[in-house]
C-alpha cells in the first residue's frame, strides 16, 4: 500500500504543488494534511492566496469580466475603483492574447485620475479556461 506517494512537483504562483495518492497538497496549505481531489482546486488556492499577500489592490478576473475574488486592499479602495467596470471585458481579452503565464502592463484613466494594472495570464482549470491575475503596479 502506497502512502502520499509523491508522483509529481511543480511550482503555481510562488506556491509549490505535490501530487500524492489522494490528489494534490499544496506546501504552503495552514493545514499540512489537506488534500486536494482536483490539480484545479489547489491552483485556486494558490491564486487566492496570490492575491491575499500583496498590500496592494489584486483581484482574479474571469471570461465574464467579473472579479471572481479581490483582496483587502481592493475592499478598501472599492472593487470598482480599482478595477472600473467599463475595462474590465478589454483587459480580460488582451489576456487571452498572451502566452500563459506572461503578463502586461496597462493604464487605466478615468478623469483625471489613471492608474497602472499588470495582468497576468494564467489557467487554473482548463474546463473554464484562463483567467486574468490583476494588481495594481
Amino acid at each position: 500500500m502506497m502512502n502520499d506517494a509523491v508522483g509529481t512537483i511543480f511550482g503555481f504562483l510562488g506556491g509549490t504543488i505535490v501530487s500524492c495518492e489522494n490528489g494534490y497538497r499544496v506546501l504552503e496549505h495552514p493545514n499540512p494534511k489537506r488534500v486536494y481531489c482536483r490539480l484545479s482546486e489547489a491552483k485556486w488556492f494558490l491564486a487566492l492566496r496570490w492575491c491575499e499577500q500583496l498590500d496592494r489592490p489584486a483581484g482574479i478576473l474571469n471570461y465574464e469580466g467579473q472579479l471572481a475574488f479581490y483582496n483587502a486592499a481592493s475592499l478598501r479602495v472599492g472593487e470598482d475603483k480599482f478595477l472600473p467596470q467599463y475595462y474590465r471585458h478589454q483587459l480580460f481579452r488582451e489576456c487571452l492574447d498572451l502566452p500563459l503565464g506572461q503578463s502586461v502592463l496597462h493604464s487605466l484613466s478615468q478623469g483625471d485620475q489613471s492608474q497602472l494594472l499588470q495582468v497576468i495570464s494564467i489557467e487554473i482549470d482548463p474546463r473554464f479556461g484562463r483567467v486574468a491575475l490583476v494588481r495594481a503596479a
